[in-house]
C-alpha cells in the first residue's frame, strides 16, 4: 500500500486509514478543474481591459476610454454588452450544473469530470479564435457547461476521496487552484498586452485549453470515490477493495458498513430535489443556498473579474493595472494554501469569522479612501493608489483563508449521501447565479455607487460573519457519514432536527 501520514482509529469518530500517495495524486489531478475555473475567472478581467480587444469587440467602451472625457471614471467601462461577455459562463454553468447533478449520480464524479474537461477544450478553442462578439460569447458559454460540470463534481470527490481529518486541507485545494488559475490568468494577460499588433487577447482565451486538456486527459485516468461506486454496484468486494486502496489499510470495514447504510439510505430517495425539502434536511438546504450566495456577496469579484478594470479607474496604466492584478492573485493563493494548512486544526467557524472581520474593514477602509481621493476625473497620486491596492491585497488574504475555499468545502462536506449530488448542484447553482448576478451588474453599480459599492459590499460582509456566528456548527474532524451529528447538537438546529433523527441517533451511536 502507499505510504503516507497515519489517520487515528476509531478516534472521535474516525475511520482507520492514511493519507496515501495515492489519494494525493487523484486529487491533484481532479483539482485541475479549480486551475480551469480560476483561469477563466482571471483571463475575462485582463483582456477585457485591452484596447485591441475593446476596439474589436466593444468599440463603444473603447471610445469612452480613450476620447470621451466627460465620462466619469466610475462609468468608463459600463456596458451591458461587455459585462455578457463575463457572465455568459455563469448563466451555462448554472444550466449545466443540474444536468451534471444526474450524471454525477449516475455515471459517477468521474464522468462529470470528464464531461467537463471536454467542454472547457471546445469553449478555449472557439474563444481564441472568435471574429464576432457572438462567437466569442458563445465560446464563454461552453466554458460555463464545463465549468458546471466540473464544480459539481470536483468538490465532492475531493470530499469523498479524503480521510476525514484531513478533508478540509484537501478540498481547499479546488480554491487553491481557483487562484493557480487566475494568477496564470493575470501574468499571461501582463505578457500577451504586449504583445505587437494588438492579437495577445487571443492567446490569452486560447491558452485555457492547456490546463483544459490535462484535466480531461487526467480524469481518464482517475480512480472512482468509493461513495459513488457504492450507488452504482452491487459488488460489496470491489468497494472494499477500492477502500482498502485509498486509505492504505485492510481494516476498513468501519468506513465501508457506515458506505453500506447511506448507501440502502439513499437507494429509498426517488426524487433527490423534492427530498432534500423536508424537515430533517433544513439545515444542509439553507447552508446548501446561503453559504454560496454569501461567498458572492463578499465583493471578490470585484476584484477576480474586473481588478484590472478597477486599478485602471484609480488612475492605473494598462500594464501597471494588469501587473497589480498579478500581485492580488499571488496574495489569494499564499493565504489559501496557508488555509490548507490550518483549516483541519483551527476549524471552519474561527476562520469565517476572522476572515470576514478582515474584509469588512478592509472594504469600508477602500470606500473611504476612494470617496475622498477619486473624483469623477482625473486619478489618484501614486500614493495612494498604492495604498488602495495593499488594502486591496488585505482583503483578498482574507477572502483566501476563509470564503474563498470554505464557500466549496463546507457544503461538499455536509451532505448525507441520499441527497449529496442534488445538495451539491444546488450549492453549485446559487454560486452561479449570483456570480451571474454579480459580474452582469457590477460595472452598472460601480457607475452610480461610484465608491459606494464598497460600503455596499461591506455590509453583506457584516450580516454572514454574524450569520457564521450563530448558525454555523463546526463540522472539522467529523467523517461524511457522521455529519448529522453536528445538527442535533447544534442550539437552532436541534429544535428542526432533533426529533426527525431519533432513530439515526441511535444507529450511530
Amino acid at each position: 500500500m502507499a505510504g503516507g501520514l497515519a489517520v487515528v482509529a476509531n478516534e472521535d469518530g474516525q475511520y482507520n486509514g492514511k493519507l496515501t500517495s495515492f489519494v494525493i495524486l487523484a486529487c491533484m489531478m481532479a483539482a485541475m478543474g479549480g486551475v480551469i475555473f480560476g483561469y477563466d475567472i482571471g483571463i475575462s478581467g485582463g483582456v477585457t481591459s485591452m484596447e485591441p480587444f475593446l476596439k474589436k469587440f466593444f468599440h463603444d467602451v473603447y471610445t469612452k476610454m480613450k476620447e470621451d472625457k466627460e465620462v466619469s471614471n466610475y462609468c468608463k467601462f459600463d456596458s451591458q454588452l461587455l459585462t455578457s461577455f463575463t457572465s455568459s459562463l455563469y448563466v451555462a454553468g448554472f444550466f449545466a450544473t443540474f444536468i451534471a447533478s444526474s450524471v454525477t449520480k449516475t455515471f459517477g464524479r468521474k464522468a462529470s469530470i470528464l464531461l467537463g474537461g471536454a467542454n472547457f477544450l471546445a469553449g478555449a478553442a472557439l474563444g481564441g479564435a472568435a471574429f464576432n462578439v457572438y462567437m466569442l460569447i458563445f465560446g464563454r458559454v461552453l466554458l460555463g457547461v464545463g465549468v458546471g460540470f466540473a464544480n459539481q463534481a470536483v468538490p465532492l470527490y475531493l470530499s469523498e476521496m479524503a480521510p476525514s481529518k484531513y478533508r478540509g486541507g484537501i478540498n481547499n485545494s479546488f480554491q487553491l487552484s481557483v487562484g493557480i488559475g487566475v494568477l496564470i490568468a493575470n501574468l499571461i494577460n501582463y505578457g500577451t498586452e504586449k504583445v505587437k499588433g494588438g492579437w495577445g487577447w487571443r492567446v490569452s482565451l486560447a491558452m485555457a485549453a492547456v490546463p483544459a486538456f490535462i484535466l480531461t486527459l487526467g480524469a481518464l485516468f482517475l480512480p472512482e470515490t468509493p461513495n459513488s461506486l457504492i450507488q452504482r454496484t452491487k459488488d460489496r468486494e470491489k468497494v472494499k477493495r477500492m477502500l482498502q486502496r485509498i486509505r492504505g489499510t485492510d481494516d476498513v470495514q468501519a468506513e465501508l458498513d457506515d458506505l453500506i447504510v447511506a448507501s440502502e439510505t439513499s437507494k429509498t430517495i426517488k426524487h433527490p430535489f423534492k427530498n432534500i425539502l423536508q424537515r430533517k434536511y433544513r439545515p444542509q438546504l439553507v447552508m446548501s443556498v446561503a453559504i454560496p450566495f454569501f461567498q458572492q456577496v463578499t465583493g471578490i469579484n470585484v476584484i477576480a473579474f474586473y481588478a484590472p478594470i478597477l486599478f485602471r479607474t484609480i488612475g492605473l496604466g494598462e500594464s501597471a493595472a494588469l501587473l497589480s492584478a498579478v500581485v492580488t492573485g499571488a496574495v489569494g493563493i499564499a493565504t489559501t494554501a496557508m488555509s490548507m494548512l490550518i483549516v483541519d486544526k483551527v476549524g471552519r467557524r474561527g476562520l469565517l469569522i476572522f476572515g470576514g472581520i478582515q474584509m469588512f474593514v478592509t472594504q469600508m477602509l477602500v470606500g473611504g479612501l476612494m470617496g475622498a481621493k477619486l473624483g469623477d476625473h482625473g486619478g489618484v497620486s501614486k500614493a495612494w493608489a498604492f495604498v488602495i491596492l495593499v488594502l486591496i491585497c488585505i482583503y483578498v488574504a482574507g477572502f483566501g483563508l476563509s470564503w474563498g475555499p470554505l464557500g466549496w468545502l463546507i457544503p461538499s462536506e455536509i451532505f448525507p449521501l441520499e441527497i449529496r449530488s442534488a445538495g451539491q448542484s444546488i450549492t453549485v447553482a446559487v454560486n452561479f447565479l449570483f456570480t451571474f448576478l454579480v459580474g452582469q451588474t457590477f460595472l452598472a453599480m460601480l457607475c452610480h455607487l461610484k465608491f459606494g459599492i464598497f460600503f455596499f459590499f461591506g455590509a453583506w460582509v457584516a450580516i454572514m460573519t454574524a450569520f457564521v456566528y450563530w448558525f454555523l456548527p463546526e463540522t472539522k474532524n467529523l467523517p461524511i457519514e457522521k455529519m448529522d451529528r453536528v445538527w442535533r447538537e447544534h442550539w437552532f438546529w436541534k429544535r428542526i432536527v432533533g426529533e426527525n433523527n431519533e432513530v439515526i441517533i441511535k444507529e450511530t451511536t
